[in-house]
């Protein structure tokens, strides 16, 4: 019987590529693909009726990025331990890099120019601050995680990106990354009394930070505080977002037709506000179903995330899946003005390549946990499979 087991262990940790391929997730794979096909239909309203300028572009970043996932998926998750570091590190020059020569749009400094394409190393930064975490903190017993000594470097590895993060400046990206992280400190047994303390700290250090946020960066809190007080400057946004929210009703106005949106009355349609769009269109029933389907994704994200037997592949598709919640939590706080306006895209719905891209090889990631789900890892990173 012990020889059965043994003889499993060993096979799952060496399988075939036929063998990875009959374990991924298929399911998980179509309600990934159905959400995106959601967003492509909605790109195509934005442009009235145009598979061009967004709806196109998007696709061709979705078969890309499916290709990226399903390659990312049947990569052995020791490798991936292996790697983290160095991709944590690459994701912080990309960083730095920004700071020096990055291009600039809309105010912000967050992407590099690479000619054929534009990359936003902070979006790469969310993928690889999740892999530097769990590889930290696996095989970290109880008794590790309670010395305050022990918690210093990961600590470092947080609020070193995040500063960087914050100089672009990008507050929303900086928040996620604070908050999924924050998670996997929470998911390895920190105790509560130290995320007390934190945030203690962090409350008394607002006076501070308020000093050193920009103009504009003021004006979205208040704005979020009293978007009444100017509702054709600061206000506008919030304000017709709420508008179109509204006028939706219960089933919408209807495909194309939203008004707020076509008549260019909504901002930013095609990224930070589209859910707004689609809500405006298809109504409360259209929002509550794609709110079903994101449940859908995150409670498989969390299934197999927990079925996984190694530390390191738990803590990954733990920190992704809940990095995933951020992405739908606080875009549709903000676009209901729950939240500040903080320009975090809506997963897979949003335009945008780098997002796309970085969520399915997320996603790949999650993939890459189920399907070596039996594999053990001992806490130098070698495998005990027998």
């Amino acid at each position: 019987m012990s020889g059965d087991k043994l003889h499993f262990r060993f096979s799952r940790s060496e399988m075939s590529l036929r063998e990875k391929l009959w374990q991924i997730s298929w399911s998980y794979v179509a309600l990934i693909s159905l959400v995106c096909c959601i967003g492509f239909f909605t790109l195509y309203s934005a442009a009235n009726g145009s598979i061009d300028p967004w709806a196109d572009r998007q696709m061709m970043r979705f078969a890309v990025g499916m290709l990226v996932m399903l390659g990312v998926a049947l990569v052995d998750i020791r490798a991936w331990m292996r790697w983290s570091y160095g991709l944590y590190a690459m994701a912080l020059v990309l960083l730095v890099a920004v700071q020096l020569h990055g291009s600039v749009g809309m105010g912000a400094q967050r992407w590099i120019d690479l000619g054929f394409i534009q990359i936003q190393p902070s979006e790469i930064m969310k993928i690889a601050m999740v892999l530097a975490l769990a590889r930290y903190f696996h095989g970290a017993s109880y008794q590790d995680v309670g010395r305050p000594l022990f918690l210093l470097p990961p600590l470092a590895m947080v609020f070193l990106p995040v500063g960087l993060v914050l100089k672009q400046p990008d507050l929303g990206t900086a928040m996620m990354l604070t908050l999924a992280s924050g998670a996997m400190f929470f998911l390895v047994g920190v105790r509560l009394w130290k995320f007390a303390l934190l945030l203690a700290v962090g409350g008394g250090a607002i006076p501070v930070a308020w000093r050193f946020m920009r103009e504009y960066q003021r004006q979205r809190i208040l704005t979020f505080l009293n978007p009444e007080s100017d509702p054709l400057g600061a206000g506008y946004h919030i304000l017709q977002s709420k508008i179109a929210l509204g006028s939706g009703g219960l089933f919408g106005k209807g495909f194309m037709l939203g008004t707020q949106s076509h008549l260019n009355f909504l901002p930013e349609k095609q990224t930070d506000f589209i859910f707004t769009m689609l809500a405006e269109e298809w109504g409360m029933v259209g929002g509550v179903v794609l709110l079903a389907l994101y449940t859908l994704i995150l409670a498989y994200g969390y299934a197999l995330s927990l079925r996984s037997r190694n530390q390191f592949g738990r803590l990954v598709g733990l920190g992704l899946t809940t990095t995933f919640f951020l992405y739908v939590f606080i875009n549709i706080a903000m676009v209901m003005g729950l939240v500040p306006v903080v320009g975090v895209p809506l997963p897979l719905i949003s335009y945008g390549g780098t997002a796309m891209l970085t969520l399915l090889f997320g996603f790949g990631l999650i993939l890459s946990v189920h399907i070596h789900r039996d594999v053990i890892i001992g806490r130098r990173g070698a495998a005990e499979d027998i």
